[in-house]
């Protein structure tokens, strides 16, 4: 059995006296294992390091064994990443977020997310911060938790959208949810309106409705708490 695809490097792990078990994202085979053998040497380690894109050559006697991989570098993106703490934390932040996902299980959308956010971590906070936001909704959705933040769950209107409720995940407009919003959670306006960026405020508050939802839903049932790196990450980006 063997493939090949571009992949992204997510983490790795020592395996023997000079090899490593890599872990990537690829678009069509989701995240995967593989052997490395020399993958502690000077060459290799330069290579596997988390947010590079690398071409990769699986191979194995059947498919449901781990295999080893055959990588050439493509996009060697982690020493800019490692250079501020919105990359560095960034990139651990989003591989942390990948790994909730089933292993071999492929999602072409976060795969494509995913590049687009690795190639914004070296720029602007705020949008990194965005980017980073959006990609917490598409990990929920691709769970099954996705919410629903185009219309309100009371009255169907999809303007002056600015709670959400805590219960079903969909939003609720102003007005409706006027009497209840000591229980309901807030809704940044950027998040639903197109022609509206991101300011820290917004990004904190949007953040803060993501976790509820990665807690309830993830973190909780796993047993697992909220990445360190997360934490990092939102207050680096939204200083």
């Amino acid at each position: 059995m063997e493939w090949r695809e571009e992949g992204i490097v997510l983490g790795v792990k020592r395996h023997g006296e000079t090899s490593v078990i890599a872990e990537l994202m690829t678009r069509s085979r989701g995240r995967h294992l593989g052997l490395v053998r020399g993958g502690r040497s000077r060459a290799m380690r330069a290579v596997l390091q988390p947010g590079n894109t690398v071409s990769v050559h699986w191979r194995a006697r059947l498919d449901e064994h781990m295999g080893a991989f055959s990588l050439e570098p493509l996009t060697l993106r982690a020493g800019a990443l490692m250079e501020s703490a919105i990359g560095l934390h960034g990139v651990q932040l989003a591989a942390s977020h990948l790994r909730l996902l089933a292993e071999r299980e492929a999602h072409p959308r976060l795969y494509d997310g995913f590049l687009v956010l690795l190639d914004n971590l070296t720029g602007s906070g705020l949008t990194a911060g965005e980017l980073m936001l959006r990609f917490e909704l598409a990990i929920l959705e691709e769970l099954g938790y996705g919410l629903d933040l185009t219309r309100c769950a009371a009255t169907g209107a999809s303007a002056d959208l600015v709670y959400v409720s805590p219960r079903s995940g969909r939003a609720v407009g102003r007005e409706p949810g006027e009497p209840y919003k000591a229980r309901l959670l807030a809704l940044p306006d950027f998040m639903t309106a197109r022609d509206l960026a991101a300011d820290g405020a917004g990004l904190r508050t949007g953040f803060m409705l993501t976790r509820y939802f990665l807690a309830r839903h993830v973190y909780e049932p796993r047993g697992i708490e909220e990445p360190l790196s997360r934490v990092s990450f939102v207050a680096a980006a939204s200083e």
